[in-house]
């Protein structure tokens, strides 16, 4: 079924001067313009495209990829405004997305981007997005479990830390004595769920736990003693600052990775520094 908003695979079903007709299972078919096509498609090639609605509200195709997708939530920036809305780039050429008056929140302002979340309108069968996101995130029914890696947008920050949405489905925290790296508004990346309340919070870390995180800081260690001659200033004595400063880690993170190391005979430390093998 031909979906709007989605990237989906579809197959060429023929080829027209305009470019290639690619058609889903049902036999509903779009264009994909000139532009995306190249002199090796074929009918029966199957091609992964973006399915929206141009601005002659015509169904087409392209194989850009969108910075948001329906049922998703992204950080786009206004390119433009008028009395109706706004417009989002939104990574597709030539067609940017539509934010309406109604699904504002205390309006917005061109050059500036904005948390917002993307649905097909009922009505009109268009991509719309929404700076109102309490229809499509909550936490009601939690469907993430601890130790799980999640796509981690970050939404806003307090006094403890950055509120973030969770797989584009939940809301989530990460602390601020759990960051070690510069962390800003629209910010996306890999986290992990480090707790879930009883209450259904859910607490994000930056940083894989267990014996998996373990090894995954134990090789960046490795990696960095490598790019820096074999040799860094710093270990088990040094102070969590200059930890910090000379390898990103925590001075927690830190101990554990290097205890790793020397454990499978990687580096030797004398507490002030550590160095290859």
């Amino acid at each position: 079924m031909m979906k709007v908003g989605r990237i989906q695979t579809l197959k060429v079903a023929r080829i027209s001067d305009y470019g290639l007709y690619l058609a889903d299972e049902e036999g509903q078919e779009v264009l994909l313009p000139n532009r995306y096509v190249s002199l090796s498609d074929a009918v029966g090639d199957e091609k992964s495209v973006f399915v929206y609605h141009d601005s002659e509200d015509r169904l087409i195709a392209t194989t850009d990829e969108p910075l948001i997708t329906e049922g998703r939530a992204a950080c786009l920036k206004v390119v433009d405004k008028n009395v109706h809305g706004a417009f989002l780039d939104w990574g597709v050429s030539g067609k940017d997305l539509f934010l309406p008056n109604r699904n504002q929140q205390g309006g917005v302002v061109a050059g500036r981007s904005y948390i917002v979340w993307l649905y097909v309108d009922n009505i009109t069968g268009r991509c719309v997005a929404t700076m109102k996101l309490k229809s499509y995130i909550d936490n009601e029914i939690i469907t993430v479990s601890p130790r799980q890696k999640v796509d981690v947008l970050v939404a806003s920050e307090s006094p403890i830390g950055f509120r973030v949405i969770v797989d584009s489905r939940h809301w989530g925290m990460i602390y601020k004595n759990q960051i070690f790296n510069r962390v800003s508004i629209g910010d996306r990346m890999e986290g992990y769920v480090s707790r879930v309340t009883e209450d259904n919070r859910i607490d994000i870390s930056l940083r894989r736990e267990g014996y998996d995180g373990v090894a995954a800081s134990a090789e960046k260690l490795l990696q960095l003693l490598r790019d820096n001659g074999g040799a860094l200033p710093v270990g088990d004595d040094s102070a969590p600052e200059r930890v910090h400063a000379c390898t990103q880690m925590s001075k927690k993170v830190f101990k554990r990775a290097l205890g790793m190391l020397l454990k499978r005979g990687d580096a030797v430390s004398d507490g002030e520094s550590v160095k290859l093998k």
